[in-house]
């Protein structure tokens, strides 16, 4: 099998976006600020978003495009989504116990493809109409709604093994004697 270059992405898309909320609240936690964190992140979408796009522009590498207003408003509306979206992770781990931040990433990645996937369904915009809204031309196959259904269950069980976990008694903690040392004879 042929790994598709497009897949290789995607891969690396998940991988990244997988270990985001375990590093920010990390980074965050050894920071003693949340929002230091956030700034660290701001920081590296500079270096990466900003300065990489600039240098390949500069070198001639990417032809530099047409600057029409609606491509610049949802793009940049895209980072603003992107920025206001880290921040509800930090909003999320700081309000959050510390038992319950488990939950906040697989809630925020189930909430997030169920969302773009209906976003793509319904929304068709063109360059003379960005907020075009109807139905596909053609529905997808029964597997994309059973695969929402799937997403939905799954989401529900994280947060009835939530549930389950706070109802559970806590074990009794013990504490063990060290073993004795061991003089060599």
């Amino acid at each position: 099998m042929k790994l598709e270059p497009w897949l290789a992405y995607v891969i690396g898309a998940g991988l990244c976006w997988g270990t985001y909320v375990p590093l920010i609240a990390f980074g965050g936690k050894e920071l003693k600020s949340r929002y230091l964190a956030f700034l660290c992140v701001g920081v590296a979408y500079f270096l990466i978003a900003v300065l990489f796009p600039v240098v390949r522009f500069a070198l001639g590498w990417e032809k530099v495009p047409d600057l029409k207003a609606t491509g610049l408003t949802f793009a940049t509306l895209a980072g603003a989504a992107g920025a206001f979206g880290a921040l509800g992770v930090i909003f999320a781990s700081a309000a959050a116990k510390p038992d319950d931040r488990i939950y906040i990433a697989p809630l925020i990645f189930t909430l997030a493809p169920l969302l773009n996937t209906l976003v793509s369904l319904f929304w068709h915009p063109t360059g003379d109409h960005p907020l075009h809204f109807g139905l596909p031309a053609q529905m997808p196959g029964w597997k994309l709604f059973v695969g929402i259904v799937l997403v939905g269950a799954g989401a529900g069980l994280v947060l009835l093994s939530k549930e389950e976990a706070e109802a559970a008694p806590k074990p009794p903690a013990t504490t063990t004697a060290p073993a004795p040392a061991q003089v060599p004879s």
